[in-house]
C-alpha cells in the first residue's frame, strides 16, 4: 500500500458501509469523467463563466472603469480618447456582454444535458426499485401462503404487489393536475387555469 492509498484510508469515515462508499466513489468518477470529455470550446466557456463568476471579476471592471473614465475626463494632461458619453466604452462593454451571455448559455446547455442524463438514470434506478420491491411483496406472500399463515384481505397490501405501469402514473398526475387547476364553473371562482387542457 502506497503513501496515497494510507492518507486516503486514513481519511475514510469508518461508520460508512462499503457500499455507500463505493456508491460515493462512483459518483465522483462520473463527474471527472464528464469534466475529461468536454470539448476544447466547452472547456473556454466553463472557464470564462467561471470566472466572471467571481468577485475579482467585479473588482476587475471596477478597476477597469474608473481608469478608463479618469483618464477620459482630461483632468491628468492626457487628450481623452473616449470622451463622454463614452461611445467607445459602450461599445466594449456590450460586446463583452454579448459574449459572456453567449458563455454562459453554452455551460448551461451542457450542464442541462448532464442534469437530464442524471434525471434518466435517477428514473431508470426508480422504476428498478419499485419492481424489486413489488417482487419482495409478491414473494413475501407466497412465503405466507406456503407456511400456513392466515393472510388478511388487505387491499392496500394488494394494490402494493401489483407493478406500477409509469405511464399510467403520469397520465394520473396530468389529469389530477388539470382538475385542481380547472376553475369551478359552478361557483364561477377558483383558479385561473395555467394551463390548457
Amino acid at each position: 500500500m502506497d503513501q496515497e492509498e494510507k492518507d486516503d484510508l486514513q481519511g475514510t469515515n469508518t461508520t460508512l458501509s462499503s457500499t455507500i462508499e463505493r456508491y460515493i466513489r462512483t459518483i465522483i468518477s462520473l463527474r471527472l469523467k464528464a469534466a475529461r470529455e468536454r470539448t476544447r470550446q466547452e472547456r473556454i466557456a466553463d472557464a470564462i463563466t467561471g470566472f466572471s463568476g467571481h468577485m475579482l471579476f467585479v473588482y476587475a471592471h471596477i478597476a477597469w472603469f474608473t481608469i478608463w473614465l479618469v483618464l477620459n475626463t482630461g483632468h491628468l494632461g492626457i487628450r481623452p480618447f473616449d470622451p463622454f458619453p463614452y461611445g467607445l466604452l459602450t461599445m466594449i462593454v456590450s460586446l463583452e456582454a454579448i459574449f459572456l451571455s453567449t458563455f454562459v448559455l453554452i455551460s448551461q446547455n451542457r450542464m442541462s444535458a448532464q442534469a437530464e442524463h442524471r434525471a434518466d438514470l435517477d428514473l431508470h434506478i426508480d422504476l428498478l426499485a419499485e419492481y424489486e420491491l413489488t417482487r419482495v411483496l409478491q414473494m413475501l406472500d407466497t412465503i405466507q401462503d406456503r407456511m400456513g399463515i392466515e393472510n388478511a384481505q388487505d387491499t392496500e397490501l394488494a394494490e402494493l404487489e401489483t407493478e406500477t405501469n409509469p405511464e399510467e402514473v403520469l397520465a394520473e398526475i396530468e389529469r389530477l393536475q388539470r382538475r385542481v387547476l380547472r376553475p369551478s364553473r359552478s361557483s364561477g371562482q377558483g383558479r385561473a387555469n395555467p394551463a390548457p387542457d
